[in-house]
């Protein structure tokens, strides 16, 4: 039987509206121009009506009424989360946990009228699939909440949700459609979609999603999870997506069924449906159909799609346990450290000056090298430099040739975005490897975590300078590294430079850490992220 995490109602609980009619002069003279004090408002009185004894049907009649207003303001506020770096600072965890705590009131509202059909109310007989339905919404859009921002979540929310949708089918109420306006395109949605659509989001490796792919898996998933059936058990044949498996009594989400033992409280989704259909759709958009044509929305572009379609197969549909790269356990810490300028400084021993450029200065460099093999003012001062530059320390959860998976020791550090450049020393190893951020959440314990992919190829930190005069004289210098060649991989040496340098033909001179300079011509993009651009070149 379902449990509900309710208190008792209070006689003493006094919200400023006591019933529909009340709380819609409320809502009329709510002032949203101030964004804080408005959602402030929401929260205080949506969990004091909680408390607050009333009947059934006019306590589901008030939460309606309000629904509109939450969802208005949630997502405003949610606005000023939006490409945050990790972990967040004070004030944006205040509104993160602001935001999780009115999806939750909301929450327990609605469980507080299912609470009461659950007792007999005779006013909500016909209302449990409309009720479960409303449970599970706000359950899930807590736990979205979470994906959205970057934190793991409460595994509670898991058993909540479980126990939500187990109530519904014992009542055989999960495949009913219940009008719901708020549901994007699709104006009804029953349990069954919203139960399927919250487990295969976060089964999609979200943390790995920019926002717009949130958006677009979003928008997708409210369509597509009608087509997943969710069943007691399961049979498969070679070549078909394998079932993904969950517990209803369990703590957790979705797992490969290879890894579960049966019992009566496992259920199955069955991904074959869903595979073809996104099979189907990479194919005809290679084809040449658009986005539009198949229903993808209007606002990414067939190759953005394409991309997405993939990367969701793969964690949906196909075993990971054959992935290319094996990652193996890791044992051992690593250090690590961010931004161009302290990553320059690790690998060169001396902090980035700005090019200097007149010939008196570089005569004395010059011979200073002849003399000593080095510039002696510039000399490594490994001490000095993990003073002025320190590093962190994290735990290397996992590794492959690829790439690695890291979890900083202390709660305290830097914060880091997806797609930032990153230097790492594994163990006792001397040389520094580069690579970028492929997702980064927190934890319940508050600690950094981050998933690393490996740039190819040895990696030289160089100074970069261009007489581009389009360019302010303070930012035609900058640090920047040479990537190697990697035969092995048929890879050609390539070049980290600023994000904002990027221009096809412009022509940049790079100062090794020998004094030696050299001229050479941008070529293509070969990637980018938040604070660099790998770029091919051509010596002059």
């Amino acid at each position: 039987m379902l449990t509900l995490p309710l208190e008792p109602t209070d006689d003493r609980a006094n919200p400023l509206f006591k019933d529909a009619e009340s709380c819609a002069q409320w809502l009329k003279q709510l002032q949203l121009t101030n964004l804080q004090l408005a959602h402030s408002l929401l929260l205080t009185q949506i969990n004091e009506l909680t408390r607050f004894p009333m009947g059934g049907l006019e306590r589901l009649n008030t939460l309606e009424l309000l629904r509109d207003t939450v969802h208005y303001v949630q997502n405003d506020y949610a606005k000023k989360l939006i490409t945050k770096p990790l972990p967040l600072n004070e004030n944006e965890l205040i509104i993160f946990f602001a935001i999780v705590q009115l999806w939750q009131a909301m929450a327990l509202g609605y469980q507080r009228c299912l609470q009461a059909y659950m007792a007999g109310d005779k006013q909500l007989g016909k209302q449990g699939a409309f009720l479960c339905q409303r449970c599970l919404l706000y359950s899930g859009l807590a736990i979205s909440e979470h994906l959205r921002t970057g934190y793991e979540f409460n595994t509670k929310l898991w058993h909540q949700l479980h126990g939500l949708y187990a109530f519904a089918e014992e009542q055989g109420l999960q495949l009913k459609e219940i009008s719901d306006p708020l549901n994007g395109d699709l104006p009804r949605s029953s349990c069954h979609n919203i139960y399927v659509k919250t487990l295969l989001t976060c089964y999609a490796r979200p943390a790995e999603l920019i926002r717009s792919q949130l958006l677009l898996l979003d928008a997708w998933l409210t369509e597509w999870s009608n087509t997943v059936p969710v069943e007691r058990s399961y049979t498969t044949s070679k070549g078909d997506a394998l079932p993904l498996a969950l517990d209803l009594a369990g703590t957790h989400g979705l797992q490969p069924v290879k890894l579960v033992a049966h019992s009566d409280s496992m259920r199955y989704l069955a991904m074959v449906p869903l595979s073809k259909l996104l099979r189907v759709k990479t194919i005809m958009l290679q084809q040449g159909k658009t986005p539009q044509q198949l229903e993808l929305g209007g606002h990414s572009t067939a190759h953005e799609c394409i991309e997405l379609l993939t990367f969701l197969h793969q964690c949906w549909c196909e075993d990971n346990n054959t992935r290319f790269a094996v990652r193996n356990p890791g044992s051992q810490h690593a250090q690590l450290c961010y931004k161009p300028e302290n990553i320059y400084a690790h690998l060169s021993g001396k902090a980035f000056k700005q090019a200097v450029q007149s010939a008196s200065a570089n005569l004395i460099a010059q011979k200073q090298i002849e003399t000593f093999g080095r510039v002696l003012q510039d000399a490594p001062n490994k001490t000095r430099i993990e003073m002025e530059f320190p590093l962190e320390t994290w735990h290397l959860d996992n590794e492959s040739i690829l790439g690695a998976k890291l979890t900083r020791v202390d709660t305290l550090g830097g914060r880091l975005s997806h797609n930032q450049l990153v230097a790492l020393r594994l163990g006792d190893a001397e040389t520094f490897m580069l690579g970028t951020t492929t997702w980064a959440s927190v934890t319940r314990t508050g600690q950094l975590r981050i998933g690393v992919r490996y740039l190819p190829g040895t990696v030289h930190a160089i100074g970069l300078r261009t007489a581009d005069v389009s360019m302010a004289a303070a930012d035609n210098s900058a640090p920047g590294f040479l990537l190697q060649a990697v035969p092995a991989l048929k890879t050609p040496p390539s070049l980290i430079i600023p994000r904002n340098w990027f221009q096809r033909g412009r022509v940049v001179e790079i100062l090794h850490q020998n004094a030696e300079k050299q001229k050479a011509t941008i070529g293509f993009s070969v990637e980018h992220g938040i604070d660099y651009e790998r770029v091919s070149f051509t010596l002059v």
